[in-house]
């Protein structure tokens, strides 16, 4: 190894930047062909338009669209558990607790997690255009929970720690567990909140515009947040892919330059 012209920490860098690279444009080549698919979907908005293309569409439907407008409850709408004047359409609360127990093996104490309590509710909603908080014109949204994407907002954390009552005391003695804390998290969709739908969209009786999943099994997607700031999330994702590509290529060619010029420079030396 010793006389190896080139350290092995150097080739390694270099083989590894090259490889990050390769990595990091493959993904960006990925990120590119998504965002192509998702500029050819249509986009609508709950609207006038929108009813007139279904009526107008083979069967009153649309395959696969996007679907940008406000959340509205068909009804009455969930009102948050914790925090006052918060209303949505769709609500999650859990509780977690958080114990320790003790390993008298590796003579440790571990820590372990335990649902105390979840609780999921929801009601009908629609999307409206954006602004119209009284509109006639909607569009029902089918089945949410099935859908995929984050859509849920945390609106409520709190982390409670144990207290030392003599009913942990005698868990301790009995169990060697103890409780640590307890934890507690609302999520909600919010009324008001901006959502894109992407599925099929269907015009029922006439008058009932409903977005529901696909049947041709295309993914059923909602994303809290308009159609633009969608895709300008997705061309963020795509430049930083292509950046990190450009950036780790750049520093593999320039070490490999550097150890290319340093070898010729000592095979010049040795000649003279």
């Amino acid at each position: 190894m010793g006389d190896f012209p080139v350290n092995p920490l150097v080739v390694i860098g270099v083989g590894s930047s090259f490889a990050f690279s390769g990595l990091f444009y493959h993904l960006y080549k990925e990120k590119k062909k998504e965002l192509k698919e998702l500029k050819e979907i249509p986009v609508f908005r709950p609207d006038e338009h929108l009813a007139r293309v279904l009526k107008a569409s083979p069967h009153r439907r649309l395959q696969y669209v996007a679907v940008e407008g406000q959340v509205q409850a068909d009804g009455e709408p969930l009102a948050s558990q914790f925090i006052p004047r918060c209303f949505g359409v769709i609500q999650k609360i859990s509780a977690v607790e958080h114990w320790k127990y003790w390993d008298s093996i590796a003579k440790t104490w571990n820590s372990r997690t335990a649902y105390a309590k979840e609780t999921n509710n929801s009601v009908p909603f629609s999307l409206i255009s954006r602004g119209a908080y009284i509109s006639d014109i909607s569009v029902r949204v089918h089945n949410p929970l099935e859908a995929s994407g984050c859509f849920m907002e945390r609106v409520y954390y709190k982390m409670r720690r144990a207290e030392e009552a003599l009913v942990n005391v005698l868990l301790l003695g009995l169990t060697r567990e103890k409780p640590v804390a307890m934890e507690e998290t609302e999520e909600m969709l919010r009324v008001g909140s901006n959502m894109t739908g992407f599925g099929e969209v269907v015009l029922e009786g006439g008058q009932v515009m409903r977005l529901q999943a696909p049947r041709d099994g295309r993914k059923y997607i909602l994303v809290p947040t308009d159609h633009k700031s969608f895709m300008d999330s997705h061309e963020s994702s795509a430049s930083m892919w292509k950046t990190l590509s450009a950036l780790t290529g750049i520093t593999g060619a320039s070490v490999l330059a550097c150890v290319i010029y340093n070898l010729m420079e000592k095979r010049d030396n040795r000649s003279n």
